[in-house]
Parts: structure tokens; sequence; C-alpha cells
């Protein structure tokens, strides 16, 4: 008889904007799962914890009694978004199997990587048993500990006649793709290169009393692309490496202010977040453009989506590829990644593993993901 499970799986993305749960309901066990979203919830992180997570993954400068205090907030952030969540789709903890939280990445550079959070105090905090720490047994296996979606991307949308990619876009940028009638070892996954992390940093640093986003991207939409900064940029290391690779949002930002010959501030913000955004899709149509064949669909997620400059570019660089959001398919774009964490650890429950290797680059498969039991 197939198992059935209620899993919350939690993430915040390395946009620092707060935490994201996703109850799932998750049926069977291995590579033959489904999954349906019962509920989702948002909690944002409050704006004085979100700026001390942005400004330690900026400048990396802290003490140990600050680290040891950021897990226990950021913590706290957690269980409050899944308690909400419990109480929203009329649960108790006892209704959950378990939680499956990723943390908050401070720091990826594999194979060092932090993704920070305090699993007992959360276990103690919504009386759940907590899977977390995904990333460390990929790495400990000589990968990248990232990408880690191309699991759950696979298992949920692998179809018989149709190549797909499923693209996803927060901070950082990533992609799946999955041929038709694909087995595991034939998945390519890969880090493309920046999504909305520039973006957001640009409107932090130029409009410090606004939102820290261009919202809807209506500003980069007025803006006119430096394209000279653009070609300096896409010609960086990290986009001549092949898969696989991954990166994060430092490190992005860094080679766009390294574009530039003159200051920052001697150019319009609408013209930088226009910039920004023609590196975010020029990076990811070259790394469609190294696949072994075009898909029929790129189905997008992400809080990308909701910038027209980013959406507009992609869809105009996919050709005749189908361009859908993950919403089209009966999953919320919005779900998608905290689904994705969800069924990571049904997989550590059951033993299995769930590192893809093509797409992390270890040299085994291995069960990923630590378990602190039930209070």
């Amino acid at each position: 008889m197939s198992k059935t499970r209620l899993i919350a799986g939690a993430m915040s993305g390395t946009s620092a904007d707060g935490v994201d749960v996703v109850i799932g309901r998750i049926e069977g066990s291995g590579l033959n799962l489904s999954a349906c979203v019962v509920g989702h919830h948002h909690r944002a992180y409050p704006k004085d914890l979100a700026a001390w997570i942005v400004k330690l993954r900026e400048d990396g400068h802290t003490t140990l009694g600050e680290m040891a205090e950021l897990a226990r907030e950021i913590s706290l952030v957690y269980a409050a978004a899944i308690n909400e969540a419990m109480m929203a789709a009329h649960l108790s903890a006892s209704d959950l199997t378990a939680i499956a939280a990723h943390g908050q990445t401070l720091f990826h550079s594999p194979p060092a990587t932090i993704q920070w959070i305090d699993p007992a105090l959360l276990a103690a905090e919504t009386g759940c048993a907590v899977i977390s720490d995904f990333r460390r047994a990929d790495c400990a296996a000589g990968g990248q500990g990232a990408p880690l979606v191309p699991f759950a991307d696979f298992v949920l949308f692998r179809h018989a006649q149709k190549n797909r990619v499923l693209l996803n876009i927060g901070g950082i940028a990533n992609l799946t793709y999955l041929p038709a009638v694909a087995k595991m070892e034939e998945v390519i996954a890969l880090d493309t290169g920046p999504g909305n992390c520039i973006s957001d940093w640009l409107c932090r640093r130029f409009r410090p009393n606004g939102p820290p986003y261009d919202d809807g991207g209506a500003m980069a939409l007025r803006g006119k692309i430096i394209e000279q900064v653009v070609k300096r940029v896409l010609n960086g290391p990290f986009f001549k490496k092949a898969a696989p690779r991954s990166t994060d949002g430092p490190h992005m930002i860094e080679a766009f202010r390294d574009g530039f010959d003159s200051a920052l501030g001697d150019h319009k913000i609408e013209n930088l977040l226009a910039t920004a955004c023609a590196i975010t899709v020029g990076a990811i149509k070259f790394s469609m453009q190294q696949l072994p064949k075009q898909p029929d669909e790129l189905i997008v997620s992400g809080g990308g989506t909701k910038n027209q400059a980013i959406m507009g570019g992609v869809k105009d660089s996919a050709g005749s590829c189908r361009v859908l959001l993950t919403d089209d398919l009966g999953i919320a774009s919005a779900s998608k990644e905290a689904l994705a964490f969800a069924m990571l650890g049904v997989a550590t429950l059951d033993g299995t593993p769930a590192n893809v290797v093509s797409a992390t680059g270890a040299y085994r498969a291995v069960v990923l993901g630590q378990i602190t039991p039930k209070p």
C-alpha cells in the first residue's frame, strides 16, 4: 500500500525576504512519488533581520555571538511561519510526519556552504521532527551541494514525449533539463547565473527608503541596457564553466560591479536595472544553448516570474519553445521550491539518495539531510 505523508517544506531563498512554507501531501517512496500542495504560507523576515542577513552575506563580517543569535532569530521566524501554515490548513503538529527546513544560505562556495538554522529550536517550537542541512552530504561526496531541486523536477515534471527545461528564477537562476523519457543520470542541471540578486542589490543601494526590489521590473523596462557591460560580465569565468556549476548572490554582484569602468553612481538606476536583467536573461539563454537538445517546453517558477523585464527577455529568447509557468501545470510558482524540499525530506526519511550526481558533480549518490527527532 502506498505511503501518504504530510511534510512541511520550509525555505528562505538567497534574496532573504522571508520564509516560504508548503505543506505537501506526498504519496509513495523512492522515485515513485506524487505530491500536491495542501497549503502555502509566506512570512516575511522582520526588516532588521533581513538587513542583518543581507549585510552579513555581502561583507562576511560578524562575531561568534552574532552567529549564534542569528541562528536563533532565523529559526524563530521559520517556526512562526510553519505554525501559521499549520493553523491555516487546520492541522496540528501530530498531523505532520516532519518538517524539511532548508535554512538561510549565508555562504556558498563549494565545498564550503552554510545554510543557517537551529533545527533543535525549530523542533521545540513546532513540536515536529526536523530534517535540515541538505547540502553537506553532497559536498562531502565531492559535489557542489547545489542545485538540489532537480530531484523534485525529475519526479514531478519528466514527460514521455517532451523535452523540458524547468527554470527557477530566484536570487540565483537555475535550470533542470529533462529529456523525454529521462533517466535520472540523463538529467542536466546548473545555476545559470544571477536571477534577481543584482536587481535587488541595486534597489537596496540606490533606493534605501524604497522597496528592496524592482516591482514588476517596471524601472528596468524604462531603462536602456548598457551592452558593453552585459558582454563583459557574460564573458567572465563563471559563465564559461561547464555543468555542474553553482554560485551565490555576492559572487554575481561582484561580477556585475567588475563589469563597469566607471562608478555605478554615474548611471541612472533604470539603466543599471535594465542591464542587470539583460545579464540574467543572457546567462539563461547561453545555458540553454549548451543543452544537448532544445526543449519543447520551458517551465518557469520563482520570484523572477513577476519581473516583466526578465520574463519578456526569456520569452523573446525562447524561440519556438513554449514558455509556461509551473502554475499552468498545477503547482504555484511561489510553492515549487518549498514543495521540492518537502520531497527531499521524504527521501531522507526513506533513505533514498536524492542528489542528482550529474547536476551536483558528486562522485556518488547520497542520502541528504540530518534528522532532529520530534521533542
